[in-house]
């Protein structure tokens, strides 16, 4: 398995002065909505809407005794928007990261990362609502999947292993995806660095030279 990066060219966008602005004063008490803080509201509405709408169907049968399998065929639906969505657009545009998993002709699978410049912030609400949901999301399907069995209701056994293969597939892609940029952008920090070293060295050694000959008489 082979991982490979890409540079986010567009990613994300479009920070206008303002939030460039806010995101590097210092805190302050904010009384504003989260919608009104983010950056990409619309982006953030969908990034919560389809996990939250899997999860109240999930609910809604054993409370309102509805129809098991238009229940079942919609919160699988559900689940898979969710999944897409996430992994194509809400995190490119709330964090700067993509990634997704190609299959070679040799079968074997290459894993690729695609990330935003480091010198463009993320917008802090963006971020944890991000990271937060994603690592909260395996967590609560997880716990619904041990009431499912305690209840020895196994026709919804199946809509939970869907959302929690589905939810958990986003979180380690994107856990590896970030780790991916970090150690990316931290390798290319070091390497302007040492350039930067090793030409201030090069050109003190040169003055160096060119002062030692001309004083020579």
């Amino acid at each position: 398995m082979e991982d490979r990066h890409i540079p986010m060219d567009t990613a994300p966008s479009h920070l206008s002065g303002t939030t460039l602005a806010t995101t590097a004063a210092a805190p302050e008490a904010d009384n504003r909505s989260l919608l009104q803080q983010s950056s990409h509201p619309v982006a953030l509405v969908f990034h919560l809407l389809f996990r939250a709408l899997a999860l109240i169907l999930y609910i809604l049968p054993s409370v309102l005794s509805a129809d098991f399998v238009f229940m079942f065929v919609v919160s699988v639906l559900l689940l898979a928007f969710d999944f897409w969505t996430v992994k194509n657009v809400t995190g490119r545009l709330l964090v700067g990261l993509r990634w997704w998993n190609e299959v070679q002709e040799d079968g074997t699978n290459v894993w690729i990362f695609e990330s935003r410049d480091p010198s463009i912030p993320v917008n802090a609400v963006d971020s944890r609502v991000f990271w937060g949901t994603l690592y909260a999301t395996p967590v609560v399907w997880l716990v619904l999947a041990l009431i499912t069995l305690i209840r020895l209701d196994f026709q919804w056994l199946l809509v939970v292993i869907v959302a929690v293969v589905l939810s958990s597939a986003n979180l380690v892609g994107y856990m590896r995806c970030d780790k991916d940029a970090k150690q990316k952008w931290s390798g290319l920090a070091n390497q302007a660095a040492s350039s930067g070293m090793l030409g201030g060295m090069m050109s003190g050694m040169m003055m160096r030279g060119f002062r030692g000959l001309f004083s020579r008489g």
